[in-house]
């Protein structure tokens, strides 16, 4: 079945701020490691209060320290609004934080009707100044039309995550025998072909993502999975590199609580080892 979209010229991901942003970054450091950020009070290093202080002092020190090696940020907005109003504020000072030059992918995974679409772009977008999103395909191209109609970010799609959960919804079979990533992601390589600006969030702990980037051999996928949920860096990288030989991949827990006094170049590259 064919998706509803307005006739639109398209744009090329090659030309698109957020996308060269991420392949040059990537070029640069030799590496497709994104930091994701979720903080959590009772985990943090022992040299921090677990106070709103303490959470703002380490993701100060944390993006100090990797602002010159990662390829973009994800926080994880879940996390801040666990703290609350003060936690926002963190998020919106995080966000201020960091370079422009790396992309801040805003990890909310929205997605609902129209209007109310319209408004979850604009905080994301408009308020927090958010590079990208993620998004949740479930209610169709008009819950996140609103999301794709801001042609400077990037807006990645789930299509296969890496929770046990996808075998309830998403890798269910079809009637004409596709699963329903499989769709999703036809779906989405559609709305790139009007937009210019969608992404696949595909867990890297799932088997088959090579199979799946045959689908559609210039989507750019976020993969988490790698560190802590168990997945290696360089079959996630090599299995989800896009035809440009772009993949994101956001690693949170073992890059930012990593094991006792190692240097955030230390994590990262005990993360790029597996």
């Amino acid at each position: 079945m064919g998706v509803q979209v307005p006739p639109r010229a398209p744009t090329m991901s090659a030309n698109h701020p957020v996308y060269t942003q991420l392949l040059a970054r990537q070029s640069q450091l030799g590496h497709s490691v994104c930091l994701g950020l979720d903080p959590v009070l009772s985990q943090l290093p022992a040299a921090y209060p677990q106070t709103m202080a303490g959470v703002t002092r380490f993701l100060e020190r944390l993006i100090d320290d990797s602002l010159p090696h990662v390829v973009a940020y994800k926080p994880n907005i879940a996390f801040f609004e666990a703290l609350g109003l003060d936690g926002l504020r963190v998020l919106e000072a995080v966000v201020k934080r960091i370079d422009q030059q790396v992309p801040v992918i805003l990890d909310a995974k929205r997605g609902d009707i129209g209007t109310t679409a319209t408004q979850q772009a604009r905080y994301l977008i408009d308020y927090f100044g958010a590079d990208a999103t993620t998004l949740h395909p479930y209610m169709g191209h008009d819950s996140i039309e609103p999301f794709l109609a801001y042609r400077d970010q990037y807006h990645f799609v789930l299509v296969l995550t890496s929770n046990p959960g996808a075998q309830d919804i998403e890798q269910q079979v079809l009637a004409n025998g596709q699963r329903v990533y499989e769709h999703v992601l036809d779906l989405c390589s559609q709305w790139h072909s009007v937009y210019g600006n969608v992404g696949c969030v595909v867990g890297a702990t799932q088997p088959g993502v090579a199979a799946l980037r045959q689908r559609d051999p210039q989507l750019v996928y976020l993969m988490p999975g790698v560190g802590a949920q168990g997945g290696g860096y360089a079959q996630t990288q090599q299995s989800g590199k896009n035809a440009d030989g772009l993949v994101v991949i956001p690693v949170s827990r073992a890059l930012m609580r990593g094991s006792g006094d190692q240097s955030f170049e230390s994590r990262l590259t005990h993360v790029l080892s597996q």
